[in-house]
């Protein structure tokens, strides 16, 4: 393998390391290497079968990173180098275990960020979301749509009256029965943001800037969409990215972990490329949006959020998940769950027409190893 690899990678390596490109980083040479390598290539495609097994002495860092911590800076210094070479602006910081890494990308500007919110009734956890965003968002350049679908109780309509009084709020009014995507495609046209930001109505912000956790990586023309991560009320995993495939169609990665848990190779802790996002929390470029032709309105409650990523991602872009964009959803207190004969038939009904347009690529998550399984959300193995 190894003879094959660098007989074959030979040229490519010797371009990508430009020969003098090591520089400060010598004592990571091997991470600057994979970093200049991505800069050049195509397609990088996992081989999941053990190929090397790392030795293990007592001046490795395999055994304790501690032996060698001048890595970690010489980590940091590759990734600096790495921003610099493909035109990326950003601070790189220590992430929260040890040789895992955040990058503070910068903003450029101060775009307007459209935040779009499905509401029935649900006075209070429609207040919560509304509260939340306004007393913590550090990010002011915002505008919140309400979309108002069938709402019975005379308190809802009060309420739209008390806060259409608000200089960035609107509340606009969405004939017909629930259907989450014509919801949502209905709504932006009364956005005037560049970036659109949906979220559902059960959600309430924990980090003061996740708008910048999120605009960071969405104004990244590479990037399609960002998701964040969000907890049940009892500060366990509700979302950390989907998987495609688990379970048959799509799931939530690491649902149930605890909230300190690092999860499966640091996935809890730092931000990375997954097939989807909930659309309980997703921000996309208004540009994308109309590219890929908003939600899928065939998909009324369930896989929409899927299938607009997987559409995204069918135009060449990247979906990111972020740990540092956090919220509790206190999820389906609004529309319930699928709990009746009806709900279940159209729940399988959407499932088949997910599976169905996406077969290929729900038969192989690119972002999933193909030796875990498709049966749990604990990234254990078949």
């Amino acid at each position: 393998f190894f003879f094959f690899f660098f007989f074959q990678a030979e040229d490519g390596i010797r371009d990508a390391q430009e020969s003098r490109g090591l520089g400060d980083v010598y004592k990571r040479q091997d991470y600057d290497m994979i970093l200049r390598l991505t800069e050049k290539a195509n397609k990088i495609y996992h081989i999941p079968k053990a190929l090397y097994y790392w030795r293990n002495h007592e001046e490795s860092v395999a055994s304790d990173i501690s032996v060698k911590p001048y890595c970690i800076e010489a980590a940091k210094k590759a990734l600096r180098a790495h921003l610099k070479r493909v035109g990326l602006e950003g601070e790189v910081y220590d992430s929260k275990a040890p040789t895992t890494y955040k990058i503070k990308y910068k903003i450029y500007g101060n775009p307007k960020v459209s935040i779009i919110i499905p509401n029935k009734d649900a006075v209070g956890d429609l207040h919560v979301c509304l509260t939340s965003i306004i007393e913590k968002s550090t990010y002011q350049n915002y505008e919140i749509i309400v979309v108002e679908n069938n709402s019975e109780e005379e308190i809802t309509f009060k309420y739209y009256d008390k806060i259409k009084n608000s200089k960035n709020i609107k509340v606009v009014k969405y004939e017909g029965g629930f259907n989450y995507s014509k919801i949502n495609n209905f709504a932006v046209q009364y956005a005037s943001g560049e970036y659109l930001l949906f979220l559902n109505n059960d959600v309430e912000v924990i980090t003061e800037d996740f708008i910048e956790e999120m605009l960071m990586f969405a104004q990244r023309k590479d990037i399609g969409a960002v998701g964040g991560k969000l907890y049940y009320r009892d500060d366990t995993i509700q979302h950390a990215g989907i998987i495609v495939g688990l379970g048959g169609a799509a799931a939530h990665s690491h649902r149930n972990f605890d909230r300190s848990n690092n999860g499966y190779l640091w996935r809890l802790i730092v931000a990375n490329n997954v097939s989807a996002v909930t659309g309980a929390c997703l921000m996309m470029r208004k540009n994308v949006f109309d590219e890929v032709c908003g939600f899928n309105e065939d998909l009324a409650v369930a896989y929409n959020d899927v299938d607009l990523c997987l559409k995204i991602r069918d135009k060449g872009y990247l979906i990111v998940c972020t740990p540092d964009a956090e919220l509790y959803h206190y999820e389906s207190k609004s529309r319930g769950f699928e709990d009746t004969k009806q709900k279940m038939k159209r729940f399988r009904t959407e499932k088949r027409i997910l599976r169905d347009r996406w077969r290929q690529v729900i038969r192989r998550d690119p972002y999933y190893n193909v030796n875990l399984t498709l049966d749990r959300e604990d990234f254990s193995l078949k």
